[in-house]
């Protein structure tokens, strides 16, 4: 019998995608990442009480659970590059690295160690192994598919890799968790950044970053108002920005056009959104599922953002593995920090972090 060790949450993605793997007839075994600790009473840590829904979980299913603790690969590996980025003005996806460096890392090792022969996630994203590689593909519900997440990931890290819920969607999950009477099926899905939870994001990021006050300026440079920090806003943000009733008549809500680091100004703009509008941009170093399609461009679909649909893109790939990315049409708030992710019909090419973004 084949052993699966499984990362499970205390959700019920995770708690389903068990109970699969055991119909299948593997030798299940849970373990739970605990990534994440408050440093005071505020907190939103909700580790304890995820690690008692698994606890119920299991022992209905009477497989074993395991807790390991990867809050120190998850500060050095994960936390600081989301702050190093926010320094910079950029806007990081946490989601994405905590896979490539948590999920798919200390936590392969570890499982590895206890012997196993694949690991698992409750992702919503399929797999398929062969022998030219590892393909990662999108999963039944579109709705939910998660291989945007799951960009950076190796080859080697997804070659002993089971995806339980690829061919699922989010209601049949639902609904097998309340067949079998998971204490979790009615659990309400987790949203957001996960170290973050419902607090809001400036009270969270203000405990780390030391926050500077500056003008806000509109398209002519007039000063319209004053921000609290850089680091608290987003291109194309419009709620949260204090101008209301300053338009001077003029229709439309402000919304962030630009933000500008070297004199710590945030340009805003209203009405006409043809500011917040580019045709290409510059990635970083790329990570290609299971290779780079070719050496010169091709043609694929992108998406800069989990829930946009996907766009069509050319694609020029440059000698130090950066790419040129081309859209067909005109892209609405481009982030750099963000990932620009690629697809061919079902399956996910890789992706890379968005570097530069041409208006």
């Amino acid at each position: 019998m084949k052993t699966v060790v499984l990362g499970i949450s205390g959700g019920v993605d995770s708690a389903v995608a068990a109970l699969l793997l055991k119909q299948q007839g593997y030798n299940v075994i849970a373990l739970f990442m605990h990534n994440w600790e408050e440093q005071d009473d505020n907190g939103c840590c909700t580790a304890e009480q995820d690690y008692n829904d698994v606890k119920l979980v299991c022992d209905k299913l009477d497989i074993p659970y395991y807790s390991v603790n990867f809050v120190k690969q998850y500060a050095d590996r994960v936390f600081s590059y989301f702050l190093e980025e926010y320094k910079k003005g950029r806007t990081p996806n946490p989601d994405v690295l905590c896979n490539r460096e948590i999920k798919f890392g200390p936590f392969l090792q570890y499982a590895k160690a206890l012997g196993a022969d694949y690991i698992a996630t409750g992702h919503y994203c399929g797999i398929r192994h062969t022998d030219n590689g590892h393909f990662l593909l999108k999963a039944k519900d579109t709705n939910k598919d998660q291989t945007y997440f799951l960009n950076q990931l190796t080859q080697e890290q997804l070659q002993d890799v089971l995806f339980p819920l690829a061919d699922i969607t989010k209601p049949e999950v639902r609904a097998i968790a309340q067949q079998y009477d998971l204490a979790n099926a009615r659990k309400k899905d987790s949203t957001g950044i996960c170290f973050i939870g419902e607090r809001k994001f400036k009270t969270f990021l203000s405990q780390y970053l030391p926050a500077q006050r500056g003008k806000i300026v509109d398209m002519d440079g007039k000063t319209v108002g004053y921000h609290d920090g850089l680091m608290y806003y987003t291109l194309g943000q419009r709620k949260g920005l204090g101008l209301g009733g300053t338009t001077d008549g003029c229709e439309g809500r402000w919304f962030v056009a630009e933000k500008r680091l070297d004199t710590n100004t945030l340009v805003v703009s209203h009405g006409d959104e043809g500011v917040l509008m580019s045709k290409s941009l510059l990635t970083g170093k790329g990570n290609w599922i299971p290779s780079l399609p070719q050496q010169g461009e091709f043609r694929c679909f992108a998406k800069f953002r989990y829930r946009q649909p996907e766009q069509g893109v050319t694609v020029v790939p440059q000698a130090d593995g950066r790419a040129k990315v081309i859209f067909d049409c005109p892209q609405r708030a481009v982030t750099e920090g963000q990932y620009a992710v690629f697809y061919d019909n079902e399956k996910c090419l890789g992706g890379a972090v968005i570097d530069e973004v041409y208006k």
